[in-house]
């Protein structure tokens, strides 16, 4: 079990940084008030759930933060005998804030009747004890939104960096309809057909015989290598732009061998390097028929 407790000043990035831990298995909770965290934090430790590893991340702020009392009462909720508290605390220059009002056109929580200077700094004296208390300050003044989701994935991945990007491959049949959310669609249709075959036609792709006759094939050996060599220089440029996800179609004339068979041997060497997979055969169920 692991708890964050998310706060700093607004315009900061506390938003970018929630969803960003979100990707990374947190469980995140936003606009805590300081007279529930206590309670929040009581109950989230006694869930028979969270025993089992889970992520919690807290955000609270300005928004239900308006005084010196309230971050006084925030602080005094922080269980002090617990070493799986971390709190983090986002702050910029006045000047990187002022930027960022003026690009959003947002309204500051406390510039009511004042100047968006003063409401800036009528925080940063507000949560300046919160800040103290803080043991991960990060200035995003000068950081782009891949460098503050890379900071955070050094500071808090628990695994290695490929468990991050998860990959979903699902087998298809052209004469079916392309899969509608594929980022890159692969066409095996090329590769001799099992269908031809008496003894192989109304076996599967799952099926060994099936999958030895489609690799007994030296070109579908080589293509499912240089797929997966290219495959692996992309996966590290998609990170970098932030892609978390990425949608591997695979298809054939009808869904049931080839791309199902091709998926399957793509999954096994992605877990080979640790990586997240999926694998889905969306056509697997179809009746076959004359022409796959």
């Amino acid at each position: 079990m692991e708890f964050i407790i998310l706060s700093g000043l607004s315009g900061a990035g506390k938003s970018t940084a929630a969803k960003f831990l979100e990707d990374m298995g947190f469980f995140c909770i936003d606009n805590v008030p300081p007279d529930l965290l206590s309670l929040v934090l009581q109950s989230l430790a006694e869930d028979p759930e969270s025993k089992d590893g889970r992520r919690y991340c807290l955000v609270t702020d300005i928004r239900s933060i308006r005084d010196a009392d309230d971050v006084a009462h925030l602080l005094a909720a922080f269980p002090k005998e617990w070493d799986n508290l971390r709190v983090v605390f986002l702050e910029a220059t006045d000047q990187a804030l002022l930027s960022r009002y003026k690009q959003s056109r947002r309204n500051h929580p406390l510039a009511g009747r004042t100047s968006l200077v003063e409401a800036i700094q009528a925080e940063r004296k507000i949560l300046s004890p919160l800040r103290e208390r803080a043991t991960d300050i990060i200035d995003t003044s000068g950081l782009s939104t891949s460098e503050l989701r890379d900071l955070l994935l050094a500071s808090f991945t628990r695994s290695g960096k490929h468990k991050l990007m998860r990959i979903f491959i699902q087998s298809f049949g052209f004469k079916h309809g392309l899969p509608l959310d594929s980022d890159i669609v692969y066409d095996v249709r090329f590769i001799p057909n099992p269908y031809y075959r008496p003894d192989l036609r109304y076996k599967l792709g799952l099926d060994p015989e099936v999958k030895e006759y489609i690799f007994d094939q030296k070109v579908a050996r080589e293509y499912l290598d240089r797929e997966y060599s290219t495959l692996k220089f992309l996966l590290p440029y998609y990170h970098k732009e932030g892609k978390m996800r990425l949608n591997l179609a695979v298809g054939c004339t009808g869904g049931q061998h080839r791309s199902v068979a091709f998926a399957e041997a793509l999954r096994d060497k992605f877990q080979e390097e640790d990586y997240q997979v999926f694998v889905d055969h969306r056509d697997l169920k179809k009746a076959p028929s004359a022409g796959l």
